[in-house]
This record gives structure tokens, C-alpha cells and sequence, in this order.
């Protein structure tokens, strides 16, 4: 596995070039690594350093994870004796379960963003690019941890599902998972689509204040999206985030009422087929991918 450097705590001046990450020792036996497995190992390592930047912020973690649970518990469960459940086929806890999900990943993939603008004005990242692997490299790495570590906050908040009336199924759980991952994937890659087209980390935190609230609540994870104006469902037609959560509505459908998958996405009236929904969420997520990766390839 290739060894890349980790974060430091503060900004420090690029190493020398004869600093730079070494080329991978040869194998037992004298064979050298291969290229494609060469490859492979930045990523791994990238995935690895995201993990022990996890598990070493377990406050900042919880801290996350506690925005979605407030909404979860004390929105919804307010909300809950105002909503008649036959207006949402379920209970609206239940209902609101599959947009606290997308928001309890959205944040740790935006981050992945933030994080590569910092990089690149701590002189951290040029310190990356002197490892001998390609930048698409680095930036699938980044791109796979963000989306593993927003799984794994995803996942904590997952094991609440039966408190807000949803069975341990296994096939349901796996769905659900499955999809997170997707999710996880599409919402890291357009951060890092935007982040390499920001050069400061204030304009990115601006930006994405003044259009995340705005997808949030056009996205159906708070109320049914046949609720808002007509030119409110143009916007959520093409918003990624209503994807998600409509494709985590519609697996949950799958264990309980049909009518849980009420008021999600709809083309003139129509609900699109779901394997389509999450076809168009995984193209939007390798778009934004190729996209960042071809602004990314850019000499600094």
C-alpha cells in the first residue's frame, strides 16, 4: 500500500522533493508492484486516513450526527400529533426517516469539499501530488473516503430505525445501506466538483449556505413534494438530494405501507421506475467525478 502523508495540525512548508512519498518497495521475490495495484494502494490509504480522521474526532462526529436526531425526534415527533398519519400513509417520524439519512450524509461529503480547498491553501496537497501516483488517483481517494466515512455516519443513524416504527430486516437494512452509499457517492462528488473550481474555502462555505437549505426542503424529505407549486417540482426534478431520498422511500415501502412512498419525485404525474432514479443519481455523481477530475488534472 502506498504511504501518503496525513494531515498535519498546522499549515507547514512543502516538503523537499527527496521528501516525497517513495515508490513501493518490491515484493517478496523481487517482483515490483504492479501499476493498477500501485494505484489501488493510494487509494486505500486516502480511505484509511479519512477513518482515523473519524475515529479521532468522535465529538465533532456525535456533534453531526445530533442535528439529524433533534429533527428526527423533537420535529418530528411534534409534527407527528399535528399530521394525520393517512395524509403520508405512515407515521411522519417514519416519513422523516429517509431525509434525516440524506442529511446525516450530506455533511461529512460536503466536508470532503472544504477539506480539499484547505489542503490546497496549506500547502498540504502539493505535498500529496508529490507522490508517485496520478492526481485522478488522489482525488478517487478522496472521493471514496468522504463517501465511506458519510456511510459509516449514515449507518449510526440507521440503527434508530426501529424507534421511529421500521423493522430490522435484513433485506431492508441492506437496501437502505446500499443506497446511502449512492447517496454518499453523488453528494462527495459534486463537493469535490465544486471545490476544485473555488479557490478560497470561504466561497464554498458561502455558496453552500445559500443552496443547501433551499435543497434540503425541495428534496421531500420534510413533506410530499406534491405539497409545493408547480415550478417547486421543476426545481426538485432536478435536485440530486429528492432523488435520494425518494429512493430511500421507495426501499422502505418495500416493509410497510404502500402509500410510505407518497409524495416523492414525479415526471408529469408519473413516478419514474426505481432502478432509473438511481441510475440518474449514480450518472449525476461520475458526471460531477470526471468533471472535478478533468479540472483536477490542471497543472497548479
Amino acid at each position: 500500500m502506498t504511504t501518503l502523508p496525513f494531515h498535519p495540525d498546522t499549515p507547514a512548508a512543502p516538503a523537499p522533493a527527496q521528501a516525497a512519498v517513495p515508490a513501493p518497495a518490491p515484493e517478496p521475490g523481487g517482483e515490483q508492484v504492479g501499476p493498477l495495484r500501485h494505484e489501488l494502494g493510494a487509494v486505500q490509504g486516502l480511505i484509511y486516513r479519512d477513518l482515523l480522521r473519524l475515529t479521532g474526532q468522535r465529538t465533532h462526529v456525535a456533534l453531526l450526527l445530533l442535528n439529524p436526531v433533534l429533527y428526527l425526534f423533537f420535529l418530528g415527533g411534534g409534527l407527528a400529533a399535528l399530521i394525520p398519519t393517512a395524509s403520508l400513509g405512515v407515521g411522519y417520524q417514519t416519513y422523516l426517516f429517509p431525509g434525516m439519512l440524506v442529511m446525516t450524509v450530506q455533511t461529512p461529503a460536503i466536508m470532503v469539499g472544504i477539506r480539499l480547498i484547505l489542503d490546497r491553501q496549506s500547502g498540504y496537497l502539493r505535498e500529496l501530488l508529490m507522490a508517485p501516483v496520478r492526481r485522478a488517483t488522489l482525488l478517487l481517494g478522496s472521493c471514496a473516503g468522504g463517501t465511506v466515512v458519510a456511510t459509516v455516519q449514515g449507518a449510526v443513524l440507521l440503527g434508530l430505525a426501529g424507534t421511529v416504527g421500521l423493522p430490522y430486516d435484513p433485506l431492508l437494512m441492506l437496501l437502505l445501506l446500499s443506497t446511502m452509499i449512492l447517496i454518499s457517492f453523488t453528494i462527495t462528488s459534486l463537493a469535490l466538483a465544486l471545490a476544485v473550481s473555488l479557490a478560497k474555502a470561504e466561497t464554498f462555505n458561502t455558496l453552500l449556505g445559500v443552496v443547501m437549505t433551499p435543497l434540503l426542503f425541495l428534496s421531500g424529505g420534510f413533506f410530499p413534494l406534491q405539497s409545493l407549486p408547480s415550478w417547486a417540482h421543476t426545481l426538485a426534478a432536478v435536485n440530486p438530494m429528492a432523488y435520494g431520498v425518494d429512493l430511500l422511500r421507495r426501499c422502505i415501502a418495500l416493509r410497510v405501507p404502500d402509500r410510505a412512498a407518497i409524495g416523492g419525485i414525479d415526471w408529469a404525474g408519473r413516478q419514474p421506475p426505481f432502478l432509473l432514479e438511481a441510475a440518474l443519481l449514480l450518472l449525476c455523481g461520475v458526471a460531477a467525478l470526471l468533471w472535478a477530475g478533468h479540472r483536477f488534472n490542471r497543472p497548479e
